[in-house]
């Protein structure tokens, strides 16, 4: 195994570890005592809700609260906190629970998995994304154990309690509230304070990334000594999370109570990036409420976190690229501190990846089954960010259509620079050559 472990890149053993647990997961979906009728899911849904769940992204083809038992639902669960945390991560706690020692190529594709800036102290720093990962965890599910105990009894209240602080935290949109009316997410609980800002608490807390908690512990309110990555990620995080919510609040439940309009606005804005839980009927939305959505799902969360998407950080450079060629400047930056070009180019790459992605897959998608091109981009949109929203499409699609969400979301999970990079790792660069140099006018 160590032979085998030393052979590959980073990126390969990170791809081969989503993988491995995606297989393992459908497996045991397929068994028997997993669903409901004791018939055990067929292959093709047990596929796609295992790279749903591993992938923490809440696309299902099947409603989870009245197709799966409870065996079924515990996999779901355990898959999602193997997603959410990082294979790797994992890997890594039990390693260090086992007493085995840490090699130095671990250690380097734990910094890889979490971006985190150095590989000295990274196996200190899986302890604290333990600590903290079952801190808010546990935090959560006491504050929703109440409102749902109420509506499903003591022992119903507690397991989803559970099952939605561990969902919500890691962004992964899975719900155990279809017996009633499947597919309905968290609608019932719209107006429900309680539930709406624990859920919302918990999809920011998870979509920060950890490197910022561990700032935020260390620095605590002295914000100028926190990376200039946090200080960015916390800067845009507020930013998408406030201006949508203005937009929502003004334009698409202008009608409703205001209690209720002011709880929509905050948990549609927050939710897609990169959760999956709606409390709002998603299909009453405007053509440009939905294609907000589709711009936040896009956008996601931080690096080295437990949401998906192209990531805060890669936005802001984007952004601050752009600012930089307007006012003349030579390089983008941030808080006094220069951004290298290696970093916009990686930007600008994933940039056209995520679009190429999303809207290619909605075109095919669109066509092969002859419904609405922005249904459809909503769906794959979903799928390469990972965030499960849905406009009820998914369960009906085809094999094919299926097939293409389960490699978007695969994609969207690992990476599509960490595919790239694990595809030429072994190829050789060229030996310092290059090639004539020519202007190109653009714009």
């Amino acid at each position: 195994m160590g032979r085998i472990e030393r052979k590959l890149s980073s990126s390969q053993i990170i791809i081969l570890g989503f993988g491995a647990a995606i297989l393992l997961g459908a497996l045991l979906l397929m068994l028997p005592i997993s669903t409901r009728d004791g018939r055990g899911a067929v292959f093709a849904d047990a596929l796609f809700t295992s790279v749903s769940a591993v992938c923490v992204t809440g696309l299902v083809v099947q409603d989870t609260a009245s197709y799966w038992s409870g065996f079924g639902q515990a996999v779901i669960l355990m898959l999602i906190q193997i997603g959410g945390m990082g294979v790797v991560t994992v890997a890594v706690a039990i390693f260090t629970v086992s007493g085995r020692r840490i090699s130095l190529k671990q250690r380097s594709t734990m910094q890889e998995a979490i971006s985190a800036h150095k590989v000295g102290g990274i196996v200190s720093l899986t302890g604290f994304i333990i600590r903290m990962t079952v801190m808010f965890e546990l935090a959560g599910a006491a504050a929703l154990a109440l409102p749902f105990g109420r509506e499903y009894g003591a022992a119903g209240g507690i397991w989803r309690a559970v099952f939605h602080s561990i969902s919500a935290f890691c962004n992964a949109g899975f719900d155990l509230m279809g017996e009633g009316k499947p597919y309905s997410s968290l609608t019932y609980f719209a107006e429900n304070p309680v539930v709406n800002v624990t859920i919302m608490a918990l999809i920011i807390s998870g979509g920060l990334g950890f490197i910022t908690w561990d700032d935020i512990k260390t620095h605590r309110h002295h914000i100028r000594k926190y990376r200039m990555q946090s200080k960015v990620i916390l800067a845009v995080s507020g930013i998408l999370t406030a201006v949508p919510a203005l937009y929502f609040f003004l334009f698409e439940f202008s009608g409703d109570p205001l209690g209720r309009r002011i709880l929509l606005s905050a948990f549609q804005s927050v939710t897609p990036r990169t959760a999956g839980f709606n409390t709002a009927d998603l299909g009453l939305l405007s053509e440009t409420g939905l294609a907000v959505m589709i711009l936040l799902m896009l956008a996601g969360g931080s690096p080295g976190s437990t949401a998906g998407g192209m990531k805060t950080t890669t936005l802001a450079v984007l952004f601050s690229t752009a600012v930089s060629v307007f006012c003349h400047r030579e390089d983008a930056h941030f808080f006094g501190r220069r951004i290298d070009q290696e970093t916009v180019r990686s930007g600008v790459t994933i940039l056209i990846m995520y679009l190429s992605l999303s809207i290619g897959g909605g075109l095919i998608i669109s066509r092969m089954e002859g419904l609405p091109l922005l249904s459809c981009l909503f769906e794959t949109a979903s799928a390469v960010a990972t965030v499960g929203l849905t406009l009820g499409l998914t369960p009906d699609l085809g094999i094919i259509s299926r097939g293409i969400l389960i490699l978007l979301m695969y994609i969207g999970r690992v990476g599509g620079l960490t595919l790239i990079f694990a595809a030429l790792d072994d190829t050789k660069k060229s030996g310092g050559a290059r090639l004539p140099q020519e202007k190109l006018m653009v714009g």
